[in-house]
């Protein structure tokens, strides 16, 4: 059995109550909730939250919340791996099978379906123990600049690249913070997600992380942008 597990705390500080903030007409986990039921890929969707209203909106809008998540694991300290191992437990405890979750964040308004699908096949194929979403730096990291004092002086983060031409550099990739698929073992195990994961490409047109005020406005911005009718 696969199953989608949704985190979606009440508590944000830099958005209040972002989980169920209005996006585009409709509160903003149901971009999560659409994009895994749609995908065609998951046996349930749940929702794991610690807020009540939460849970009753992500039940609206068609997700299961089987359970409350515990105050230990709903701060803001809290990292996704225990999170997610709670949720595969409880669901245990309901008598389900389970051999993938994948958890998808609630604010994910350019998440694809089609990511969702492929990804599921990478995981398959590379039996890793996770596969997640990476976005490729459009800026070489290498080229990352320190400054320090009062007039910002300048000082190279990395110098020993400071002489190598641009498109000399590798590469390098960052986590698109959209979804992680994970054998249901793994999350048990607790195992750390990066070291033990496999990497899916997307455009970094998509990965768009959603943390602050300003975020959240060009977010909206570009989804006026790409669908200009709504």
């Amino acid at each position: 059995m696969k199953i989608a597990i949704i985190p979606a705390r009440g508590g944000s500080k830099r958005i209040p109550r972002k989980n169920i903030k209005i996006f585009d007409g409709k509160p903003i986990i149901a971009c999560a909730i659409d994009a895994a039921t749609d995908s065609g890929l998951f046996e349930h969707v749940v929702v794991t939250t610690d807020d009540i209203e939460v849970a009753n909106i992500a039940r609206d809008l068609g997700a299961e919340t089987p359970f409350l998540r515990p105050a230990d694991l709903s701060d803001d300290l809290c990292g996704t791996v225990p999170v997610i191992a709670h949720a595969v437990e409880e669901c245990l405890q309901l008598g389900w099978e389970i051999d993938f979750a994948c958890c998808i964040y609630p604010a994910v308004p350019f998440l694809r379906t089609t990511d969702l699908k492929d990804s599921y096949d990478a995981i398959l194929e590379s039996n890793a123990d996770y596969c997640f979403p990476v976005a490729r730096h459009k800026l070489p990291i290498q080229r990352a600049i320190r400054l320090r004092g009062a007039f910002n002086l300048t000082k190279p983060l990395f110098t020993q690249y400071e002489k190598i031409r641009t498109q000399d550099l590798e590469p390098t990739y960052y986590d698109a913070g959209q979804f992680y698929w994970g054998k249901a073992t793994a999350w048990l195990d607790k195992k750390e997600i990066f070291s033990n994961g496999s990497a899916f490409i997307v455009s970094s047109d998509r990965a768009i992380d959603i943390d602050t005020p300003d975020d959240w406005n060009n977010a909206q911005l570009l989804k006026n942008k790409l669908n200009p009718s709504v």
